[in-house]
């Protein structure tokens, strides 16, 4: 089965409280109309972070800073392994706008299953409670 390499960013309102994330909704693709955490492929030479940069530029619009790895989470999808390295983000400039996804929310702590996460991202949600505030 193939790997596919990949990065997410959980980019927070606020990195010291992290009150609200941000979640998007695929506007194409296999995984059309699923929620997840903004992200994508890592290419050759480029380190996860650098990746993470790159790809919320192309789909968001907006540079980010990248912060804490949360978690890496591995897994099997019908035709391919993903292997997603997913990391704190803020917005350092720019504004988030809507280039590739079809949707998006900022969801706060009771918020975070209101959505149709796809599998990979789903794992991923008890990290993000952990680690958030429900104040």
């Amino acid at each position: 089965m193939k790997t596919v390499n990949v990065v997410a960013a959980i980019i927070c309102d606020d990195y010291k409280n992290k009150k609200k994330i941000f979640a998007t909704q695929r506007g194409y693709g296999e995984f059309k109309d699923g929620w997840e955490f903004p992200g994508g492929k890592i290419e050759e030479g480029e380190s996860p972070q650098q990746a993470l940069v790159r790809e919320i530029k192309e789909e968001l619009g907006a540079v980010i800073e990248v912060h804490d790895l949360i978690d890496v989470i591995d897994h099997d999808y019908d035709t391919f392994h993903l292997h997603m390295h997913c990391f704190w983000a803020t917005v350092a400039e720019g504004e988030l706008e809507l280039l590739e996804h079809e949707a998006a929310k900022w969801l706060e702590y009771g918020e975070l299953r209101s959505v149709d996460w796809l599998p990979a991202d789903l794992a991923l949600i008890p990290k993000i409670k952990e680690r958030m505030s429900d104040k």
